[in-house]
């Protein structure tokens, strides 16, 4: 057996080969490896450039073309982050400068960008809330039917030739029938439910009915035929503000976050919580004419992670756990401690805005938009899930969520709430990555 000796480090206790420490001086091959590794960074250190790729630049669409664009990775290079990201560019543009925008991306289209093009698009849809009626006849072209919403109020031209398309092309059926549900029309409406009386010879293709297409742009079909929206047309951000502290606890303002109850889970033992405690008159609820002064949107903030939780609302809206409820059997282990409570304390730092933006800012979470919100179409991790009313079987209205991401490090997964308020019952459900 060939005789070893010792790495020459101190504090290293490897035994190498001769052959080894001839080659390395005397060092075992970690130790050479991270003696590499501290001069590469002592050189990147020493040499590294910054660069400010917005340095001199005003227009917020020459900023969002630069943000768009493609960045090669060099470890000598730090680039200067612009102060606004791009939802808030978004936000910020003009009706010239959105249309500026859909320009660029059709001429990233036409050059076989796609990925970026249509990243562009999603963004002017969902945080300008524009129409992009120039774009699409490439799209249907391209046959990039996979991000839906770029269809939503498409002119009747690209709906008739989505209809017709849907009937012969089963590659691309299930996202054109999500395209066709974001349109959403008079048509669209009066085709699913054709579909809904008469099933479709390619219905059984699906994993689904035909109709329930329409739940992931946030309708269904009423018993009549109708469309019935499932949320509130705008959305009111929640915003965090640390180490401001929100006074609602005190001062009974229109909207209170994440108040610990003193009822219990039947399930894990653990102290319910208010996620959202929503004033009734509040815009994104008073067509509903709720009793009470308050609605409570109470749930257990571990049990909820794993299936429907439903609570039951009396005439003052007070909640209280539901008859309705079934406790799913592998929730024999679960103990409240087991996610703890940290992030309660968050709550007291979360402010409603006042100000409304458009129903789908929030719609693509891939877009990294600001999730937390009242009202407005959900921002779906997996499926639209909207839970059934177990009274009614309707599919209950979505009322708020929040980004768990936002209360607390490493947090994940979004918490939604809903409500039938014809039978006075509350749902939550959750959703991660």
């Amino acid at each position: 057996m060939t005789e070893r000796v010792p790495c020459r480090n101190e504090g290293c206790k490897a035994m190498i080969l001769p052959a080894t420490a001839l080659k390395t001086g005397g060092t075992c091959m970690p130790c050479q490896q991270e003696k590499a590794r501290r001069e590469r960074q002592a050189y990147i250190g020493q040499h590294r450039r910054y660069v400010d790729l917005y340095e001199g630049i005003n227009d917020p669409v020459e900023i969002l073309k630069i943000k768009h664009g493609p960045r090669t990775y060099d470890p000598l290079i730090q680039y200067t982050p612009y102060p606004l990201n791009k939802e808030q560019l978004y936000v910020s543009l003009s009706e010239q400068e959105t249309e500026r925008m859909e320009s660029y991306a059709l001429e990233l289209l036409l050059e076989g960008d796609e990925e970026r093009g249509q990243d562009i698009l999603e963004s002017l849809v969902c945080f300008s809330n524009k129409k992009v009626e120039s774009c699409l006849p490439e799209l249907v072209r391209r046959e990039l039917f996979t991000a839906g919403i770029l269809y939503k109020d498409a002119p009747s031209e690209i709906r008739d030739q989505l209809l017709e398309r849907v009937e012969t092309d089963p590659d691309n059926r299930n996202h054109l029938l999500l395209a066709l549900a974001w349109i959403g029309d008079e048509r669209v409406v009066e085709q699913f439910n054709t579909w809904r009386l008469t099933s479709p010879h390619w219905a059984k293709e699906l994993y689904v009915l035909p109709e329930r297409y329409t739940h992931e742009a946030g309708w269904e079909l009423t018993e009549a035929g109708e469309r019935r929206n499932l949320f509130h047309e705008h959305i009111y951000a929640i915003e965090r503000i640390p180490g401001v502290l929100n006074r609602s606890r005190d001062t009974e303002d229109p909207a209170q976050f994440l108040m610990v109850s003193s009822r219990h889970c039947p399930w894990c033992g653990g102290r319910l919580t208010a996620l959202l405690n929503l004033e009734t008159a509040h815009p994104s609820i008073i067509e509903m004419e709720l009793a009470g002064e308050r609605l409570k949107l109470e749930s257990c903030v571990n049990c909820s992670c794993y299936g429907i939780m439903y609570m039951d609302l009396d005439v003052q809206g007070e909640p209280r756990f539901s008859v309705h409820n079934e406790k799913p059997d592998y929730l024999e282990d679960i103990a409240p401690e087991e996610d703890g409570d940290e992030f309660l304390s968050a709550g007291r730092e979360l402010f409603c805005s006042v100000q409304p933006r458009n129903g789908y800012h929030a719609v693509q979470w891939t877009l990294d938009p600001a999730v937390s919100q009242i009202g407005g179409h959900p921002t779906w991790v997996q499926d639209a899930e909207y839970p059934p009313c177990p009274c009614c079987s309707r599919p209950m209205r979505f009322v708020a969520q929040l980004d768990r991401a936002q209360l607390e490090d490493y947090g994940e997964g979004i918490y939604y709430m809903f409500i039938c308020a014809k039978d006075r019952i509350t749902a939550t459900t959750y959703q991660q990555s």
